[in-house]
């Protein structure tokens, strides 16, 4: 295992601890209130400073983890959901459903994911829960078109015509052949759509449109960030570092796995 993804996993694996038990990593209340240690860099006391009410960003940060994550991977589960039902649909179905679901496809995708998140968080309100769906929904098209190309190559495959040639149901073909070796890669992009979730969640939160203060989701600290930013730096590079590491964590993963998978099918 290379380097980088050892390093990868075990950032991961940090954050997942502080996600399920904070308490265990944290070294102050997150909501915890000292004026007069308000806005102090980073030192023995608080490793990443305090915030402008005197609260300890490494404990806020730790505990954002839980809900940072979580949205990430509620959004993940939606959009890959999303993209299993219509790019089968659409790589598989009849001509009369295939047609439509491929033009819905198409009209999704001429928006930017960010715009289409945006409209349904503004339709849904400012909240976790809407994140989630904001973000599941604005994703899924792009990744239900992945599903679809590679249900297309498995179903002109050779195993496949030779099942049809014995005489298999399609039903069996479907969960024999096709399913199993058209959720191969989706192994991977489940790697890489939870950090790429986490990204576009936590900009949503900085815009303002995500969970309310006084929620430490990194997202929302990035945007408490702004008023103090040219005397206390550190609010803002911190809580972005961690949503940087997250990112490139899962994204490397979600590469290794991919390169094994196509490793082991040539």
């Amino acid at each position: 295992m290379p380097l980088s993804v050892a390093v990868a996993g075990l950032t991961v694996l940090f954050f997942a601890v502080a996600a399920t038990a904070p308490g265990v990593l944290a070294t102050h209340d997150p909501v915890s209130t000292d004026l007069g240690s308000a806005l102090q860099g980073p030192s023995l006391g608080h490793l990443l400073g305090t915030d402008d009410a005197g609260r300890d960003l490494y404990s806020r940060i730790i505990w954002g983890a839980q809900e940072s994550l979580l949205i990430g991977l509620g959004a993940m589960s939606i959009a890959l959901t999303g993209a299993i039902v219509l790019g089968f649909l659409a790589g598989l179905g009849p001509r009369w459903v295939a047609e439509p679901v491929n033009r819905v496809l198409e009209v999704f995708l001429a928006f930017p994911t960010l715009l289409l998140a945006l409209l349904l968080v503004s339709v849904l309100g400012p909240s976790a829960e809407s994140l989630i769906v904001a973000v599941g929904v604005g994703t899924a098209p792009g990744y239900a078109r992945l599903v679809r190309a590679q249900a297309l190559s498995v179903k002109t495959s050779g195993y496949v015509e030779a099942a049809r040639a014995l005489g298999h149901s399609v039903l069996a073909i479907f969960a024999q052949h096709i399913a199993p070796n058209a959720f191969r890669p989706l192994v991977a992009l489940v790697a890489l759509g939870i950090g790429q979730s986490v990204v576009w969640a936590s900009g949503l939160s900085f815009l303002g449109l995500g969970v309310a203060p006084p929620s430490s989701e990194w997202g929302v600290l990035l945007d408490a960030s702004k008023t103090n930013i040219t005397v206390a730096w550190w609010l803002g590079v911190f809580p972005g570092l961690a949503i940087v590491l997250v990112a490139l964590s899962f994204t490397q993963i979600g590469r290794y796995i991919q390169d094994q998978s196509e490793g082991v099918e040539n």
